[in-house]
């Protein structure tokens, strides 16, 4: 694709004609189509001949360079190229005045709904692009890649945190209703979990929801905070309590949209990094929500949450990688261009060791996260391996961004360089979506040897 203008247009011609082609060609589902002038083949084997041919990330000229890596093909790389412009064209623009007012304005999710990079595994039918879960990772991995890892647009956690709850657990009235305008940026999704006394315990939780005199639908009590995409919300999937007497396992998960009386927002929470990420505390007094709103069954909240983690944490590995990669690719860059007593800072034999010990670090990494996206694409990925992917991942963007800040020296710690804002971005990854303490504590299950 020469634009981004084209990806919705090439991609859901593109899958859709694949899908029509793979009775044609049973063993490798593909087609040949047409778009722009560019020819393309998909398949669902991502190991084709071509695909053992390309480089690895660590062999290219850099991270950040398209065509690598196996698990890829040449079909997810044009993908690949309407992501990163439409991130450099539509993002990294206006990001600096998204930081100063706490949240990205709704026309890049009206865009970025055009472009087609919202819902990109949702199937067509609600709107989406039908594609498998590597094509959504490209969108984790452009945003990252952009100039300074812009983190403002939460449009990760709208399409591939939350929209699969719906998805999973939706009837199909919930799903027609809500799917066609979160995909197509018209509303925006976020989930709420976190609350003043309850971060990674859910038993904590205190907001409930009991059943309405009328027994025709739910009345919810409580607050949440820390609520990503709470300010821009329209609709909020909200954990409560049915059944308090059964701590966690009597939580059962809502829809609730903005404008409900009794649903208030807080103000936007002021936070180290993330800055043009919305995040704010949301209320819930006497909020009535007819039966309707109920997503799932009843009491089976925690279940339904245990089973989405897994995407949750490797989506958050996912990025964390591709941050690190960023800020490494920034680091080099700096150390060859700077000059400090008349060399360049490369020319250090303690930093262009630092620069080794980075490299090697972050490729021994991206084999184990392409691992799990393998794993994920296959339906094979547990909840303890996606638990190590998070762990690793995120300790490893933090000290990668950290060495990378320090190789700048003075400047590192000046905004303006996307160094400084990655070192504050990449510390909360290591506590959202469960602490890496507990992250540890379930990966130790796995350690125990039954007598």
């Amino acid at each position: 694709l020469t634009t981004a203008s084209g990806i919705t247009m090439f991609a859901r011609s593109f899958l859709r004609t694949a899908r029509a082609s793979a009775t044609a060609v049973p063993s490798a589902r593909h087609a040949r189509v047409f778009s722009r002038g560019f020819s393309a083949e998909l398949s669902s084997d991502s190991y084709t001949d071509a695909s053992i041919d390309r480089l690895e990330a660590n062999q290219a000229d850099s991270f950040l360079a398209i065509g690598t890596r196996r698990l890829f093909n040449a079909d997810h790389d044009m993908f690949r190229e309407s992501c990163r412009e439409f991130f450099r064209e539509h993002v990294v623009p206006h990001h600096a005045q998204w930081e100063e007012q706490g949240h990205v304005d709704r026309e890049v999710w009206l865009k970025a709904g055009e472009m087609g990079l919202l819902g990109v595994n949702c199937p067509e039918k609600y709107g989406g692009l039908g594609a498998d879960i590597l094509y959504a990772a490209i969108v984790w991995e452009e945003q990252m890649y952009a100039k300074g890892s812009p983190s403002g647009p939460g449009f990760n956690l709208h399409s591939d945190i939350v929209m699969p709850y719906l998805l999973h657990l939706g009837t199909e009235e919930q799903k027609m209703k809500y799917l066609p305008d979160m995909n197509a940026g018209k509303k925006i999704l976020a989930i709420a979990m976190t609350e003043p006394m309850a971060g990674s315990d859910l038993q904590g939780v205190r907001t409930t929801a009991t059943k309405s005199d009328d027994g025709k639908g739910f009345v919810l009590n409580g607050s949440k905070t820390y609520i990503t995409n709470g300010f821009l919300s329209d609709v909020v999937v909200v954990v409560a309590k049915t059944a308090p007497e059964k701590g966690a396992h009597g939580l059962s998960l809502f829809l609730v949209e903005t404008g409900t009386p009794g649903f208030d927002k807080g103000t936007k929470l002021k936070k180290m990094g993330l800055k043009a990420q919305d995040t704010s505390e949301l209320f819930f007094e006497d909020c009535y929500v007819p039966a309707e709103a109920l997503l799932g069954e009843e009491n089976k909240g925690f279940y339904s949450l245990m089973n989405e983690l897994p995407q949750e944490r490797l989506q958050i590995a996912a990025e964390c990688q591709a941050r690190a990669e960023a800020a490494f690719e920034e680091a080099r860059t700096w150390t060859n261009e700077r000059i400090a007593f008349g060399k360049p800072l490369f020319d250090k034999q303690v930093v262009r060791h630092k620069l080794a010990e980075m490299k090697t670090a972050i490729t021994v990494n991206r084999a184990f996260i392409d691992n799990c996206l393998l794993l994920h694409s296959e339906g094979r990925l547990d909840q303890y391996t996606a638990s190590m992917a998070k762990l690793a991942t995120t300790d490893l963007a933090w000290n990668i961004c950290d060495e990378a800040v320090q190789l700048h020296g003075g400047a590192g710690y000046m905004w303006e360089y996307p160094v400084a804002r990655n070192l504050a971005d990449s510390r909360v990854p290591r506590i959202y979506g469960g602490s890496n303490e507990i992250m540890k504590e379930l990966i130790a299950r796995t350690c125990k040897i039954e007598g």
